[in-house]
This record gives structure tokens, C-alpha cells and sequence, in this order.
């Protein structure tokens, strides 16, 4: 379903759960000024369309002994497409991989990784990841604080966009 297809109740459907996931039907119907009934069949719609991937809890890391997070820049040897994918697939069996993204330009992943310790993070890096078959460099970058972490995207620019095409 792409956002060309998207109703304005539709987009505010998604608006609204990203905020906030764990409201009721009814609630979320309130909120896009339609019956609980429709609302359900267009969250039904936008789950099926994969437009909705889940429904998560926003846990705090270090309230849960997480105190170590690490952005690690990891460059590969070889890029063939197979390279590639044997990585991301490694990443995936990583349990401190939180996030893994390929990039474009002079690294080729970023991985976002969580640790209890510095010493774990240590056995993970040292252990794990720089002694992953095709990995040539790795290079981390420790988490001081974090300014801003938001999900999904900002619907306000969506909005905005389609207004200006309209």
C-alpha cells in the first residue's frame, strides 16, 4: 500500500500508534473521528499491507543493567552480494547487535550495540565481531548520552509533502 494510496485517516491511524501502540480501539477510533469497527479493519488493512511491522515496548536499556552502548563502524573485505548477506546474517545471531544497517560509502555497516560492561562489549568486539570471517576493520564509538531517540518517521513532514504535491 503505498503512501500515494493512504487516506488521510489511514495516515493518522499511523500517527497516532506510533506514538503511542498500546491505546485501545475505541480510543484510537476516537482520535481519527471514525467507529471502532472501520478503525479495526484499517489497522487490520495497514498491518496486512506491512505498513505496521509490530508492536513494541520502549524498555530503558540502562535501567536494565544495559549501561554500555556502542555504535561500531565494521568495513568489509569483500562486498559481493553474498558477503553481504552472510554478515547481516551474523549480525541477526548477535544478541548486543541491537540494530545492524548497511551503508554506502567508506563503511559498509553500522551496527548499534548494547552491553551490561565494558568488558562484555570487549568479548564481544574482540571474540565476535573483529574475528568474524571477512570483516577488515572495525571501528567503535562509545555512547556518552543520547539526545534524541525517535521511532517510525514524522508524519507532520509526510503531510506537509503531500500538501505541496496536491
Amino acid at each position: 500500500m503505498p503512501t500515494s494510496r493512504l487516506d488521510p485517516i489511514d495516515r493518522q491511524i499511523l500517527s497516532e500508534l506510533q506514538a503511542d501502540g498500546r491505546m485501545t480501539n475505541v480510543e484510537l477510533a476516537r482520535r481519527v473521528g471514525i467507529s471502532a469497527p472501520p478503525c479495526l479493519r484499517r489497522v487490520r488493512a495497514l498491518e496486512e499491507a506491512g505498513l505496521i511491522q509490530g508492536y513494541h515496548a520502549d524498555v530503558d536499556a540502562r535501567q536494565l543493567g544495559f549501561e554500555v552502548q556502542v555504535f561500531a563502524m565494521v568495513s568489509l573485505a569483500r562486498q559481493a552480494e553474498s558477503d553481504l548477506t552472510a554478515f547481516e546474517d551474523l549480525c541477526r545471531d548477535w544478541p548486543l547487535v541491537r540494530e545492524c544497517h548497511m551503508l554506502n560509502g567508506e563503511t559498509d555497516f553500522i551496527l548499534k550495540c548494547v552491553a551490561p560492561d565494558l568488558s562484555t562489549f570487549q568479548s564481544f568486539l574482540t571474540g565476535s565481531l573483529t574475528a568474524a570471517e571477512n570483516v577488515a576493520s572495525v571501528k567503535t564509538s562509545l555512547v556518552i548520552r543520547g539526545a534524541k531517540d525517535e521511532p517510525g518517521v514524522p508524519f507532520d513532514v509526510l503531510e506537509a509533502r503531500l500538501k505541496r504535491e496536491a
